[in-house]
């Protein structure tokens, strides 16, 4: 198999009413912001960290200054979720990892791996324990990979790995993860990455539910 060694991040600009917006209640549209672009942050700096010679980030919005240097910006394109992840493959037009911006305990070493595994097969695919997926790989662009595929649901990762095995493809799993939709997953990433932009600033909203989490972690750590 070919090397592998561009990362796709698909992500929202951190804006107020456009993303996070499962986080309200209990945040207000400028505290989901916050997180949001909290998790970008440290997912960005995951992928920087990586072996990656190619960083992209497919972007809904303008890029601001969280945008690192080193990554280059294609715009998202299509309608439904579906529709815009397929672009991303087809505009990169390379074997690439794709990754949301959900996963802020994502690490550069996790990031190394998948693209280790992709390079051994055609497809790869990162559970969420809801039921979606935090990452996809293809060794080529398939314009069918993901069209139709219901996205958002409690069975989105199982049918995308139906999906691609209907394709033909040899999908190799990685490992499960938390994903931050809502505010019960905001705690519980939290407090798996402790040290990260998220937690801090999780904290530092002071939502009155944090204090558990961290005093627990702080003992375990």
């Amino acid at each position: 198999m070919s090397a592998v060694d561009t990362i796709i991040v698909i992500a929202k600009a951190p804006e107020p009413g456009r993303c996070k917006t499962r986080l309200s209640p209990p945040c207000t549209p400028d505290q989901a912001a916050l997180l949001a672009a909290a998790a970008l942050q440290d997912t960005l700096e995951a992928v920087a960290g990586s072996r990656a010679r190619r960083k992209v980030v497919a972007l809904d919005g303008a890029a601001g200054h969280w945008l690192p240097s080193g990554f280059e910006v294609v715009a998202q394109r299509g309608r439904g979720l579906d529709e815009r992840l397929g672009a991303a493959f087809l505009d990169i037009a390379e074997p690439a990892l794709l990754v949301g911006m959900d996963t802020p305990q994502l690490t550069a070493a996790l990031l190394n791996d998948s693209l280790a595994t992709l390079e051994k097969t055609d497809a790869v695919l990162g559970h969420t324990v809801d039921g979606g997926f935090w990452a996809v790989g293809l060794e080529r662009s398939f314009p069918s990979a993901f069209a139709g595929v219901p996205m958002s649901t409690a069975w989105t990762g199982a049918a995308q790995q139906r999906r691609l095995e209907a394709l033909g493809l040899r999908v190799a799993t990685l490992p499960m993860m938390n994903d931050v939709d809502y505010i019960s997953d905001a705690i519980d990433v939290a407090a798996q990455a402790i040290d990260s932009h998220f937690a801090a600033t999780f904290k530092a909203l002071d939502l009155g539910m944090e204090r558990s989490w961290y005093d627990s972690s702080t003992r375990n750590g």
